[in-house]
């Protein structure tokens, strides 16, 4: 698993509105269990958007917004194959993750 993989949303009641899950968890912690994601809204189902930390993304010709702030651990066997990988987006992500966690 790699930093930046996106994955299907595991829970299918949830899909039509959080299609993609967003790995941001450091490639160095491979021995948890979890890993730490960000869930992808479809950008027209996401109403409260805030500058810097909730970044517009594409997976898969989907437009999709990073909800940075629902940041939470997932089980490792609850993600199967990534779709994709959005390092070429590093700093967008990175940025809304410093928004959402300053560091001084």
């Amino acid at each position: 698993m790699a930093r930046f993989d996106v994955y299907a949303n595991p829970d299918p009641a949830d899909r039509t509105t959080i299609p993609f899950m967003l790995d941001v968890q450091n490639g160095f912690l491979d021995v948890l269990e979890t890993r730490v994601v960000v869930p992808l809204y479809i950008r027209g189902r996401f109403t409260t958007r805030v500058r810097n930390l909730n970044p517009e993304l594409e997976v898969a010709g989907k437009a999709v917004i990073m909800d940075t702030a629902s940041i939470g651990a997932v089980p490792i066997s609850d993600l199967r194959r990534p779709v994709t990988n959005l390092a070429d987006r590093q700093l967008e992500i990175q940025d809304a993750l410093d928004t959402l966690f300053p560091g001084y």
